[in-house]
């Protein structure tokens, strides 16, 4: 099957849709014929998403949802304004999540770390349980969790977000498990440096006053010596949610540039 007609006919659902790698996999899924249900806490992030994605491939079928993905209620609405708009949900890029400050363990703060293991772990698992059901009763399915390399290595003063992200990649390889026997296929993405505006605010956190010298130090031990963009993760992504990954379950993939395996 052809790139550009992988995802004609199929509905994809995508969380952080408003930004980043949301944005990008958008991008990317509409311009191989998906339907698209986009889910995030900004208005205006979900507009310009949208609005990037139209002036691609300007005939895409867009829906559109302001959610908390770490509210069940605001995560029960998503699926079933998605459902009730397509139908069905074919893909779910479970992508949402943010960075939080970064600190040593000592100081990083008992509700810094509630908060960002509320997004970035319970948001992941509350989708997995509310799409994982619609997909069983389908009897298809396939599903992408955004990890990060700091859920497979230690990066420190992040506390929440390494926590968070290795319980990612547990739901990954648990769910995978259990579900491959309903025609479903649950994998992770672990993104290392790549240009985003998260990655842009650590940078911030790094050195306020010269954000672009601490982003050139930071990537140096990087064995590319880049950053990675966000259409190179976005790629990957549609790889994992088509036909062409039939064989990839419960796997975790490093998007790196060999970063994590580098001693």
């Amino acid at each position: 099957m052809s790139s550009s007609t992988r995802f004609t006919d199929r509905v994809v659902l995508i969380t952080g849709g408003g930004s980043g790698l949301g944005r990008a996999a958008a991008v990317r899924l509409a311009g191989e014929g998906a339907k698209l249900a986009l889910v995030d806490t900004s208005e205006a992030g979900l507009a310009a998403t949208k609005a990037a994605v139209l002036e691609k491939v300007p005939e895409t079928e867009i829906l559109t949802t302001l959610a908390d993905v770490s509210k069940e209620a605001d995560v029960d609405a998503y699926v079933a304004a998605t459902l009730e708009r397509f139908g069905r949900i074919d893909g779910f890029f479970n992508n949402a999540g943010i960075e939080g400050r970064q600190n040593l363990t000592e100081d990083f703060t008992a509700d810094e770390f509630d908060r960002v293991v509320a997004i970035n772990l319970r948001g992941v698992f509350l989708g997995l349980e509310k799409v994982l059901k619609v997909m069983r009763e389908q009897g298809s399915g396939y599903v992408v969790n955004t990890a990060s390399v700091g859920g497979i290595t230690g990066i420190g003063n992040q506390s929440g977000y390494a926590a968070a992200k290795h319980g990612v990649v547990g739901l990954t390889r648990n769910s995978g498990i259990e579900y491959g026997q309903y025609g479903i296929r649950i994998n992770a993405i672990a993104p290392g440096a790549i240009w985003t505006p998260m990655v842009e605010n650590s940078m911030k956190q790094l050195d306020a006053e010269n954000p672009r010298k601490a982003a050139e130090e930071f990537i140096q031990v990087n064995p590319t010596k880049r950053y990675g963009e966000a259409d190179e993760i976005a790629s990957v992504v549609a790889f994992l949610l088509s036909d062409d990954a039939s064989y990839v379950n419960a796997a975790v993939l490093p998007i790196d540039g060999g970063q994590s395996i580098k001693y």
